[in-house]
C-alpha cells in the first residue's frame, strides 16, 4: 500500500512546539499550507535531535567556498515565530523515525517523519521486522536555508523552556516541593 504522504514544498509555517505544562507537555511538529494542517508528535529528545542535525547540515553548507547557498549564520530576525501552534492540534501520528536531506538542486532542507513502527503486541514485536515496514503516513518538509535556521532555533527553545534543572542532583525541579539527593560524590 502506497502511504500517505502530507508534503509540505515551502510551507506556510513550519514548527516545533508543545501543548500542556512544563513536566507534562507533548511535542508537536506542525506544517501549514494555506489550510492544510497537519500535526505530528514526537519526543522532546527528537526536537533536539532534529535541531542539532539542521545546523550541523547548515554549517557544513555555509562553510563550502564562498557560501553558495547563502546559508545564515543564524535565524534571521524577520523570520522568528514565536506564536502557539496553530490550532486545531489534531496528532495525525506519533513520530518513530525521521530522516533529514539535503535538495541542492532547490536549495531546500528536506524533513521527512515516519510513524512509530510495529505493534504493542509482544509476539507481533518479535516477529517483526523493520525493512518490511510501510508506513501508512509520512510528513515530508521542504524548506529554505533561513527558515531552516529559523526552525532549529525555535526547537531549541522549546526544548529548553522546560522544567528547571536542579544543580545539586541534576533532576527537574518539580514546584517548590522539589527534594534531591546528593550523588555519592558530594556525601
Amino acid at each position: 500500500m502506497t502511504p500517505l504522504v502530507h508534503g509540505f514544498d515551502w510551507p506556510d509555517r513550519f514548527v516545533v512546539g508543545t501543548v500542556g505544562q512544563p513536566g507534562a507537555r507533548t511535542f508537536y511538529l506542525q506544517a501549514r499550507a494555506g489550510s492544510q494542517l497537519v500535526s505530528v508528535a514526537l519526543e522532546k529528545e527528537q526536537s533536539a535531535a532534529l535541531a542539532l542535525k539542521i545546523d550541523e547540515v547548515l554549517d557544513r553548507l555555509m562553510a563550502e567556498d564562498g557560501n553558495p547557498f547563502s546559508v545564515p549564520e543564524k535565524a534571521p530576525e524577520g523570520l522568528l515565530d514565536h506564536e502557539p501552534l496553530d490550532e486545531p492540534v489534531e496528532e495525525r501520528f506519533r513520530v518513530g523515525t525521521m530522516s533529514l536531506g539535503w535538495d541542492p538542486t532547490t536549495a531546500q532542507i528536506v524533513i521527512e517523519a515516519l510513524p512509530l513502527a510495529g505493534s504493542e503486541d509482544e509476539e507481533a514485536l518479535e516477529e517483526f521486522d523493520p525493512e518490511d515496514f510501510e508506513p501508512e503516513e509520512v510528513l515530508q518538509v521542504r524548506i529554505p536555508v533561513g527558515s531552516a535556521r529559523v526552525f532549529a532555533s525555535r526547537a531549541r527553545e522549546m526544548v529548553g523552556a522546560g522544567r528547571p534543572i536542579c544543580p545539586l542532583c541534576g533532576a527537574p525541579i518539580e514546584g517548590d516541593e522539589h527534594v534531591c539527593t546528593l550523588p555519592d560524590s558530594f556525601t
